[in-house]
């Protein structure tokens, strides 16, 4: 994978320099544009690019089963929370820290008052799985 927008006399569009600037930071990411250099899933890894490597299976889907199972342990989260969480990391960064404190404060207080908070309390001091209805 790469942005070898260089190599062929272009600029990376569709957000390619804003956005992995800020995903790896910024000398790495002028270094990658600057060079057209494509990298394999191991660097992509190692430089914070991606967050799992999986083997390629004999169906093709190793990404899709490795993102299912991610996903099947996000889905018994609180949904509530889960939607805030991914709110405030969103909103926040793309604003100065301050501003992104404040962002996640809104969205904490959005999560207070839910069942699924007093539920997940609550299932915390009884010791027992909480069962989350997202509301």
């Amino acid at each position: 994978m790469g942005l070898i927008e260089t190599t062929r006399g272009l600029l990376p569009g569709a957000g390619g320099t804003q956005r992995l600037p800020r995903c790896i930071g910024i000398g790495l990411a002028k270094e990658l544009i600057f060079t057209g250099r494509q990298i394999d899933g191991q660097q992509a890894l190692s430089i914070g690019l991606v967050n799992h490597t999986v083997p390629q299976n004999d169906e093709g889907d190793a990404a899709y089963q490795r993102a299912l199972t991610l996903a099947k342990e996000i889905l018994p989260q609180a949904p509530i929370a889960v939607k805030m969480g991914k709110l405030a990391i969103n909103r926040g960064i793309e604003v100065d820290i301050a501003s992104g404190m404040a962002i996640e404060g809104m969205c904490y207080v959005q999560n207070i008052p839910t069942r699924d908070r007093q539920e997940g309390m609550a299932a915390f001091r009884e010791k027992r799985p909480p069962q989350f209805i997202g509301e």
